[in-house]
């Protein structure tokens, strides 16, 4: 079928205002938050599963692969289309449908933006817990394609630990369900292989969330170090006391550097490091462990140790936290950041190689990252109209990478594996691992027709000594 053929039919199910094909209206969605690009053929806005299905299943006839997009936030180019591709974002479907106080469930549509959904159930005494950095922005369906994080994510999980069950459309437009609409489930745990899945497997249009109650007590830390080291061996001491805070975030001299200039977060300048520590529970528990916790920042080196006295100082703290990476524009015009994991225990010697790594490339390195967990967020920060800086910046990438897999880590924390870091899979993974990934994505999408190119080597194998992934220089969708 020809592409004027194809827009036709489609336009016929959704409307004609609501699928984009012209080059300048289409500049917008040829990006991410990731440094790669690709234009796709159309943009369809869908209203409903049904409108979902009939595009889906004309775009299998026709023999075009599909991308969803959520709010366009990803940082591992999960929601770049190939050329000649169709891109199905979700402006429209972002109603919550529902929400059962007595079940601590919603349901809602993929495009509810995070943060909408946490402040509408907050009336009710309840929240959504898993808070990416971008949860102004992120929708929900995004955060489920990625199995998005967040500073909360220490204690409360990601989000395949708050999703319950899933209508989902298939790469041809069969309209399944994964797991249940109630709080439990029978059978093999689809829903869990399809949480994170990148959008390789389909695309949720209905999704049903687990709540949790707002906690009586709340009691935010900033302990302040002289360097990063000091703060890193805290870390260890607040989780070998036993204790696992809602958050545990650790914001280095040079992030606390741009955060002020746009924001008074509350960060000292002269600082090292900090790191921002967040209780939640009972008074009584929060009071007893809030003690410990002083302990252990005090005995690690802490300059100073500060507590939030009121709801307007924790949110500026936690502002500044959020508003990091944005921030960043006030050093460098453009930055590239990896999440690579490494145990927390290996922190300090990761952060010694990010050093390592910034001096030799001559790129400045900026972190901010959930400590409490060890997933890391080195930011390379540069300016793209230096020639060779961006092949410098994914050189530097690939030390960083290859350093988290050596410690004993893994590729991504939150971010995805996408189009970013699929090169690096042998690292981390056999051949055979892979071919077992690929069976179970074969199950879902046998044709291969839903965002490809993502997650697994395309033949540019990743290679050591600094040589960045060939993905970048020539991405081949396979």
């Amino acid at each position: 079928m020809s592409s004027p053929d194809l827009l036709t039919q489609i336009r016929a199910v959704v409307g004609d205002d609501y699928v984009i094909d012209h080059r300048e209206d289409l500049l917008v969605y040829e990006y991410d938050g990731s440094v790669d690009r690709s234009m796709p053929r159309a943009v369809v806005l869908p209203d409903g599963v049904d409108e979902v299905s009939r595009v889906m299943a004309l775009g299998y006839e026709a023999g075009v692969t599909v991308v969803g997009r959520g709010s366009g936030t990803g940082l591992s180019g999960g929601a770049i289309t190939p050329p000649d591709g169709l891109q199905i974002a979700f402006p429209r479907m972002n109603r919550i449908l529902d929400v059962d106080t007595v079940n601590c469930t919603a349901l809602v549509e993929p495009g509810v933006i995070n943060l909408d959904l946490d402040n509408h159930v907050r009336r009710f005494g309840m929240r959504y817990a898993p808070d990416p950095s971008s949860q102004r922005a992120c929708s929900i369906g995004g955060n489920i394609a990625e199995n998005a994080g967040g500073p909360h994510c220490l204690a409360y999980g990601a989000t395949t630990n708050h999703v319950i069950g899933m209508e989902v459309v298939l790469e041809d437009g069969t309209v399944v369900n994964l797991g249940s609409m109630a709080r439990e489930a029978a059978g093999y745990d689809l829903r869990g292989a399809f949480v994170g899945s990148e959008g390789t497997f389909g695309i949720a249009t209905k999704i049903l969330v687990r709540l949790l109650p707002t906690p009586e007590t709340v009691r935010t830390f900033l302990g302040i170090f002289p360097d990063i080291d000091s703060a890193c061996t805290a870390v260890s001491a607040v989780i070998g006391h036993g204790i696992v805070p809602a958050a545990l975030e650790m914001i280095d001299a040079l992030s606390i550097k741009a955060v002020q200039n746009v924001t008074d977060a509350g960060y000292p300048n002269d600082a090292g490091a900090v790191l921002l520590i967040e209780l939640e529970g009972l008074q009584e528990e929060v009071d007893e462990v809030t003690r410990e916790v002083e302990s252990a920042l005090w005995d690690t080196g802490a300059a100073d140790v500060r507590i939030a006295e009121d709801d307007d100082e924790r949110e500026r703290l936690w502002l500044g936290r959020k508003t990091a990476f944005g921030a960043f524009g006030t050093i460098a015009p453009n930055y590239y950041l990896v999440d690579g994991v490494v145990p927390r225990t290996r922190l300090t010697q990761m952060l010694r190689k990010v050093n390592e790594v910034s001096e030799r490339y001559g790129i400045t390195i900026a972190n901010v990252f959930h400590a409490g967990d060890g997933n890391l967020h080195p930011c390379m920060l540069f300016d793209a109209r230096e020639p060779g800086v961006m092949d410098k910046a994914l050189a530097a990438a690939a030390e960083l990478m290859e350093e988290c897999a050596a410690l004993g880590g893994t590729l991504s924390g939150e971010h995805g594996i996408g189009l970013e870091k699929k090169e690096f899979m042998p690292l981390v993974y056999t051949d055979a691992d892979m071919a077992a990934m690929q069976r179970v994505r074969e199950a879902f999408a046998p044709e291969n027709r839903l965002n490809p190119g993502k997650i697994f080597p395309d033949g540019s194998y990743w290679r050591p000594a600094g040589a960045h992934p060939a993905g970048h220089a020539a991405v081949l969708y396979v």
